[in-house]
């Protein structure tokens, strides 16, 4: 590590600002990990300003903008930074999105740096839900839906009954023999990293609370 610079796992990228930048554009540099500071106030539109900060940083060739610069596997999409995670970790984003909240899965990661902005969008996310139904953002802990059998046994489960399910701790397996095109791997892929995620973050608030 370079004295007065940050650098250590970057491949490509830039540590280097103007001091006269936007928050939003240091915020997108390499660096040691730090909580965003918003320019607006609105939760809509610091759900926005986070966004832009987070999508994956594009190539360039004169004045045209194609593909993904840092879309490689153990890179961080939006800086360039190495860094290999481990599958347990908390703050780990997982499968990360071309538009962050939607878009084609990238091979590409988030250093520790934009994981943990990544962290604060969800919390934003979840903010922003909270305030639209009229809840209070500290109480607003969304409980699993189980699904009804009221029609005989279920055959088929869409992604949000699967991600709620395995946050409440079920154990949900595609029949044996069943061959899954990519498609529908991916899905339950998705709801599975969701479900263990909301599981985690059960975990902490209850560590947080000091109970056993």
């Amino acid at each position: 590590m370079m004295q007065g610079n940050y650098n250590a796992g970057l491949i490509g990228g830039s540590t280097q600002h103007n001091p006269f930048d936007k928050p939003s554009k240091i915020a997108r540099l390499a660096g040691p990990m730090m909580e965003y500071r918003f320019e607006n106030t609105a939760p809509k539109k610091k759900l926005k300003e986070l966004r832009k900060v987070l999508l994956p940083e594009k190539r360039k060739f004169l004045f045209l903008k194609f593909g993904y610069k840092y879309n490689i596997r153990n890179r961080c999409l939006v800086c360039g930074s190495f860094h290999e995670w481990d599958a347990s970790d908390p703050l780990r984003a997982g499968i990360i999105l071309s538009e962050v909240t939607k878009g084609r899965p990238l091979q590409g990661t988030y250093c520790p740096r934009h994981a943990n902005m990544y962290k604060q969008f969800e919390m934003l996310q979840d903010e922003v839900l909270a305030d639209k139904h009229g809840l209070e953002f500290k109480r607003y802990i969304p409980k699993p839906r189980i699904p009804m059998l009221s029609q005989g046994p279920l055959t088929d489960l869409n992604q949000a009954q699967v991600s709620s399910l395995i946050a409440a701790g079920w154990l949900i397996e595609p029949p044996k023999g069943t061959r899954e095109i990519p498609k529908e791997q991916y899905v339950r892929l998705m709801s599975e990293i969701q479900g263990k995620l909301k599981q985690i973050e059960n975990l902490v608030g209850v560590i947080d609370n000091g109970e056993e």
